[in-house]
């Protein structure tokens, strides 16, 4: 029986919330903070998996 991991659960959910705050800026054209926002809230669940 595998062990949960409650950091990689909840890492993955932030990064689906980053997702979706990105394509709400890029709609309102924020393209350069969208991008920061990206790459900075998807680098949290590759830090974790690493």
């Amino acid at each position: 029986m595998e062990k949960k991991n409650i950091i990689k659960e909840k890492s993955f959910a932030f990064e689906i919330e980053i997702v979706n705050l990105y394509k709400v800026l890029s709609e309102k054209k924020e393209f350069v903070l969208s991008r920061q926002v990206l790459q900075s809230g998807t680098s949290i669940d590759a830090n974790v998996r690493e």
